[in-house]
């Protein structure tokens, strides 16, 4: 497995990404007791396995009813998914905190260059409520390890995080503000200045606070309050990589890190370019833990190998896949 993981931020073709995918994809199938029951459930004969489309995902619901866990490697570390007081929650068991380090500072870098240059404002009161949040864990790292004094979490002081900022765009320092929707929406309100020099990252959720919007809606009202284009971070807690966005909801990612479109009524099946339909991501650095990932999300890509989201499935198509599971 150790020389698998050394691969696994080396990948350089998509050759080299199917044939670690395959390879990922048999070391969890012997070494993943839950992926392994999964795929022996859909009497699935792995010797058949020969392309990424082959390839069983496991739906994302088992990680609120297992532990899914590759290998024999102790993990009582864990990422847990937002909730509120009685829901059942996902939890992502983490044997090796080293590999999502290693993931979201090898996209960031890829996307925005050398963390440490940056200023990080984050903007996350409800994940900053919760423990094991692996956003907070991600913007946490971040913070610690920039060259910026002034960067920090801001919960609802709109005041001093106003006068940071302006303090920042005066001196022209690279900046970026990291918010869930909701507390963006909230600071937009309140502060209508042009922002030249800061990026501005949305990482959904209303989380129940304001009225839903469209992705659309939000970085129109984002936008024209700010004067700047809306980013967006593609992440959750079953993942260990992210996907960014920098316009038009057009969203990347990393090269250990792909989508497939299925069917949504045929969840074995697979959909090409511009068609919607669920989302299946392949994640290469969820080594540890299961890297075929079938997510509740609906969406398309598109011929540069970008990817759009159009919501979630309704509880009517999420039964129905539920009772294909159950059979």
């Amino acid at each position: 497995m150790e020389d698998i993981k050394k691969k696994i931020f080396g990948i350089g073709s998509d050759a080299e990404f199917n044939q670690l995918a395959l390879n990922i994809f048999f070391l969890q199938y012997h070494h993943n007791f839950v992926y392994h029951q999964y795929i022996d459930f859909l009497k699935k004969d792995i010797t058949e396995v020969k392309t990424l489309t082959d390839i069983p995902f496991l739906p994302i619901s088992f990680f609120k009813t297992h532990k899914i866990i590759t290998g024999k490697a102790d993990a009582d570390f864990y990422f847990q998914s937002s909730g509120t007081t009685g829901q059942v929650r996902s939890k992502h068991f983490v044997a090796d905190k080293q590999i999502y380090v290693d993931s979201f500072l090898a996209s960031f870098q890829k996307f925005y260059g050398n963390s440490e240059n940056y200023c990080f404002l984050a903007l996350l009161p409800s994940y900053l409520e919760q423990q094991h949040s692996s956003l907070v864990f991600m913007i946490d790292y971040f913070i610690k390890n920039s060259l910026c004094a002034e960067s920090t979490f801001s919960l609802d002081d709109f005041e001093k995080l106003a006068d940071t900022l302006r303090k920042l765009e005066k001196a022209e320092k690279k900046t970026i503000l990291f918010g869930v929707s909701y507390a963006l929406m909230d600071f937009a309100e309140f502060y209508n200045e042009s922002l030249n020099h800061t990026i501005v990252i949305e990482t959904g959720g209303m989380k129940g606070r304001r009225e839903e919007l469209t992705k659309q809606e939000l970085h129109r009202f984002l936008k024209d309050r700010f004067q700047t284009e809306i980013h967006s971070e593609y992440g959750m807690t079953e993942l260990f990589s992210q996907a960014y966005s920098k316009r038009g909801g057009k969203f990347f990612t990393s090269p250990w890190m792909k989508i497939l479109i299925r069917d949504r009524y045929d969840p074995f099946s697979y959909l090409p370019e511009n068609k919607t339909g669920g989302i299946n991501i392949i994640d290469l650095a969820n080594i540890n833990s299961c890297s075929f990932i079938e997510t509740q999300d609906l969406g398309k890509i598109n011929s540069d190998n970008s990817f759009e989201l159009y919501g979630r499935f309704d509880v009517a198509d999420i039964r129905g896949c539920n009772l294909l599971i159950e059979r």
